[in-house]
């Protein structure tokens, strides 16, 4: 019971409605931070810029 309790306290607390849906800035916000970080760590920034070079190619054919 303590446990529902705190659930429905950290809910309330972060704006949560319980349905498990998010607006899609809080989204975005939350997984921005992890991303660079992950681009950081693994090196993905030029995988990234290579696609986005390849994708510029291919449109501008």
């Amino acid at each position: 019971m303590a446990d529902t309790a705190s659930r429905r306290r950290a809910q309330a607390a972060f704006g949560g409605t319980g349905s498990g849906t998010r607006h899609p800035l809080v989204a975005t916000a939350m997984v921005l931070p992890l991303a660079a970080l992950l681009v950081v760590l693994f090196g993905g920034w030029e995988a990234v810029v290579t696609q986005a070079s390849s994708v510029g190619v291919m449109l501008g054919r």
